[in-house]
């Protein structure tokens, strides 16, 4: 089985790319970092959902990536 990390380097993504990139969508769509959460998270809220939501500070899956964004109601960047 291929590791999660071994296949972003195939598909030419590197992990952190995912923090990177999903960092600055929300914040392009007026979402609001709100401050650190427990460990290594940051609470962040949404205007167009109206809910706090989490974002850890490594994404290690596309999937968590592309949830965090269905949270925060984007649309799939992942």
């Amino acid at each position: 089985m291929i590791s999660v990390r071994d296949h972003a380097v195939r598909r030419g993504i590197s992990v952190a790319d995912y923090d990177r990139d999903l960092k600055k969508l929300p914040r392009e769509a007026d979402c609001e970092f709100v401050r650190q959460a427990a460990g290594s998270h940051e609470m962040w809220y949404s205007p167009i959902t109206r809910v706090h939501f989490t974002v850890p500070h490594t994404i290690k899956s596309r999937h968590t990536a592309n949830a965090i964004l269905g949270q925060a109601g984007l649309p799939k960047a992942f």
